[in-house]
């Protein structure tokens, strides 16, 4: 076949397979076919999105396998627009000057842009928001953002609107408080109860195995080793099953290094994941089974981690004036926490 023709949007000639195709992988012989024009992950990607049709049908297996004569064809989505734009996304604001502005992230709001989440973001509300204050210093993807809370992480964040005021908080949270500047606190629902009252976690983190996204407690060291450290209290216990298998604990967590996934990780490390968290946590969620109706209902439906950023202190980047912002737990949280309570 001759060269394909890549543009974006634009399906490329039309490849018809060979004997060499023959019981073979679609991604592994398109990318041979396609001469390296596109990496194999990013042919997965593709494929998946039902960007690749075999004989007039989209696939969206990999694996599927070819027979000869196959008429493969790839039609490339739309280059995405090089920046962020505005989107009138709704945004629970705090409060607000010239330099900052502090929302109540809902769960279910990705921070900024990323694979997979092109648009809906934060950044995306704040630019719609914002308008041309917001900081860039942080690169064109994530403007304003000093820090972030997962997707299906709740609470207080603060986003910087000029380059003075990004520079500062983001040494700040660089700093992760050890000037005393910094205050980050967290609510969490736990399966079981910890032997301790309030304890330190100081455990580094890296990558788990080869998955980019997940996070595990490593060997301090490994070359992708972190160091963080996760101080909790148990605030409320909820120890009303008499085998205790299906014990709970409402904890607060407080922040010594800022780590992706830290708390989630390092609660499920001493054998206390969050309640909801599929990632970390999939191995207790039998446990909502031996729970009474209506809570077995209510925990086996909780469609995240429960977790809650609930406080947020640090010094304004430009006056100095200490800020503090508290905010009360969403409604499905506390949902699910009253469901413990009336055990």
């Amino acid at each position: 076949m001759s060269a394909p023709d890549n543009e974006a949007g634009t399906a490329l000639e039309e490849i018809v397979a060979g004997d060499d195709a023959a019981g073979a992988r679609l991604d592994q012989w398109l990318a041979t076919a396609l001469e390296g024009l596109y990496s194999r992950s990013r042919l997965q990607a593709l494929i998946r999105d039902g960007h690749v049709t075999v004989g007039g049908a989209a696939v969206t297996e990999p694996k599927r396998k070819l027979l000869v004569g196959d008429r493969v064809r790839l039609t490339p989505p739309e280059p995405e627009p090089a920046e962020p734009r505005g989107e009138a996304i709704p945004l629970a604001v705090l409060y607000e000057d010239d330099d900052i502005i502090v929302i109540d992230k809902p769960a279910g709001l990705v921070v900024h842009p990323g694979a997979g989440n092109p648009a809906g973001t934060l950044v995306n509300a704040l630019i719609h928001h914002c308008g041309a204050s917001l900081s860039g210093i942080g690169g064109v993807r994530r403007p304003g953002i000093v820090h972030r809370l997962d997707k299906d992480t709740s609470g207080v964040m603060v986003a910087a609107k000029n380059d003075i005021a990004h520079r500062a908080l983001a040494d700040a949270f660089a700093d992760h408080g050890r000037s005393g500047g910094l205050e980050r606190a967290y609510k969490a629902l736990v399966w079981g109860i910890p032997l301790r009252p309030a304890g330190t976690i100081e455990a580094a983190l890296g990558r788990a195995g080869s998955d980019r996204t997940r996070r595990a407690v490593v060997p301090q060291g490994r070359p992708d080793a972190r160091h963080a450290v996760t101080a909790y209290s148990v605030l409320e216990r909820y120890d009303f099953a008499e085998d205790g298998k299906s014990d709970a604990a409402l904890v607060e967590c407080r922040l010594e290094t800022g780590r992706t996934h830290q708390i989630r990780v390092h609660m499920a490390h001493i054998g206390h994941p969050l309640i909801g968290d599929r990632d970390y946590g999939a191995a207790f969620f039998t446990k909502a089974n031996r729970l009474p109706a209506p809570l077995c209902e209510t925990v086996s439906a909780f469609p995240r981690q429960a977790l809650h950023a609930w406080l947020l202190a640090f010094d304004h980047p430009v006056t100095g004036e200490r800020m503090r912002f508290e905010t009360p737990l969403p409604a499905d949280f506390s949902a699910l926490i009253n469901g413990f309570r009336a055990l």
